[in-house]
């Protein structure tokens, strides 16, 4: 029974379409890659993210993971330009995909710091794409080698964008059903009021109303529009939305390239061959797909790797239908894994990375730390930016996992002067989606003797109650 579902499943997904959206995702994708090298260097993030720090927040189990020395950074900015540089024209895609995978993840997992919801998407896209031949259509390797698949993608290409997009969207819609956002349109309410002195429109932003609406307006965005997008009737109507909601989002908030990443990659729910018909908008030949735009152009083969006589698929093609199962299955329960998890997500952050919570806090804190050396009795009081630099600094007051991480890096500098043992503990103000500002970190438990890892911080103290 499971031989044959797999079987079932794998010709579904063998189905031959258009490869020209794919291209156009492939095209995109790297050359926002391409834009993203040159952005980090010319803001001199390249220096200050991962340079000039003394310490960085790695992530748990890729402590190893640690920066170049000096030049090496821009030459590994410059190798990632040229990687995406490479995916976007198709020039030896694999190898390409495969570097800029590589090299992308590498600069994610250096320092917490510096995460951002997109910055994981960029990585689970590229490692997606590395499974996907997305140089057959529109490439310099397409053109330097034929190939009867040429212009051809498995249909199961296009939808697991279109799922791995629809995730992005639906988690984040399912994480703004929460009393602040609905009832009380916060973080929305502080972020609109002070951009309360935009040209025009400023006097409106610090309407109260405004805020709900938007609160409300962006839920239903993100819960509804992955639908829309997928009905053919609704389809056009639904991108327009896409392109002014990340247009808005772009325009009031600081959150990177993510809206231009968003807004290029929803072009895949349009039908496969969509580029071909803007092309050739009166070339009747191409306008004879199916609904989808399921069948190559005239001429082509039939792309499935198991035609039509019904060929038993191979293990290996079993096996990596399990796979996409089983990659899909963890991006539904990453995003969900906070319900393991006692307490607020919002608040103490176990199960926050990794599950499309976008611009769903507002938390600014204080912090300092009390050194004692119990052997003395002394006790001296240490603030973080003697050990990190200022970004690294107010990030730090709202992440439990970075609190204890500097925690061990101030004991590590005492044993350093001589005190072996000496205890940390942390004192942390934090407010939290216009709030007042509430003790964050248990005073009395000493830091430098809590271990990181996965298990809930029972450290951190429980948050303010829902309003």
């Amino acid at each position: 029974m499971m031989t044959r579902l797999l079987d079932r499943a794998a010709e579904a997904g063998s189905r031959p379409v258009s490869g020209a959206s794919s291209a156009a995702f492939r095209i995109a994708f790297g050359t926002l890659g391409v834009v993203a090298a040159i952005r980090f260097a010319a803001r001199g993030w390249i220096d200050e993210f991962y340079i000039a720090p003394e310490h960085h927040f790695t992530y748990s189990g890729f402590w190893w993971v640690q920066p170049w020395p000096g030049w090496g950074m821009y030459a590994h900015f410059a190798l990632l330009g040229l990687a995406a540089l490479g995916v976007a024209l198709g020039y030896r895609y694999r190898l390409s995909i495969a570097a800029f995978f590589l090299l992308f993840t590498y600069v994610e997992l250096l320092d917490k710091t510096t995460y951002l919801n997109h910055y994981y998407l960029v990585s689970l896209l590229s490692f997606l794409m590395l499974f996907m031949p997305l140089h057959r259509t529109a490439s310099l390797d397409a053109r330097r080698s034929p190939h009867p698949l040429n212009g051809t993608v498995p249909v199961w290409v296009v939808w697991t964008l279109r799922a791995q997009l629809g995730a992005v969207y639906l988690f984040s819609g399912i994480a703004k059903l929460n009393p602040d956002w609905l009832f009380h349109a916060q973080p929305l309410r502080i972020w609109l009021y002070n951009s309360g002195d935009a040209l025009l429109i400023g006097a409106l932003l610090r309407e109260p109303w405004t805020a709900w609406a938007m609160s409300w307006a962006g839920a239903a965005f993100d819960l509804t529009i992955v639908g829309w997008l997928l009905w053919r009737r609704s389809r056009p109507w639904a991108y327009a939305v896409v392109v002014v909601f990340h247009v808005l989002t772009w325009l009031l908030f600081p959150i990177g390239m993510f809206p231009w990443i968003m807004m290029t990659a929803a072009l895949i729910f349009f039908p496969p061959d969509w580029p071909l018909r803007l092309r050739s908008r009166h070339s009747r030949p191409f306008l004879r797909h199916s609904r989808e735009g399921g069948n190559p152009a005239r001429g082509a083969p039939d792309a499935s790797p198991f035609p039509w006589e019904r060929v038993p698929p191979s293990w290996a093609t079993r096996l990596a239908v399990i796979a996409l199962v089983l990659f899909a299955l963890a991006q539904v329960l990453v995003p969900l894994r906070h319900w393991a998890y006692p307490g607020n997500v919002r608040w103490n952050e176990d199960g926050y990375r990794f599950s499309w919570r976008v611009l769903l806090t507002e938390k600014t804190g204080h912090a300092r730390f009390r050194v004692l050396d119990p052997s003395t009795g002394q006790e001296r009081l240490v603030y973080p930016d003697e050990y990190l630099t200022p970004l690294q600094a107010e990030r730090m007051t709202t992440h439990p996992d970075m609190i204890l991480a500097t925690a061990h890096i101030i004991a590590e500098d005492f044993a350093d002067r001589g005190v072996p043992d000496a205890e940390v503990r942390a004192d942390v103000s934090v407010a939290f989606n216009g709030r007042q500002a509430a003790r964050f970190i248990d005073p009395t438990v000493d830091l430098a003797r809590v271990q990181p890892g996965i298990w809930p911080k029972w450290w951190v103290l429980p948050g303010p109650p829902e309003r």
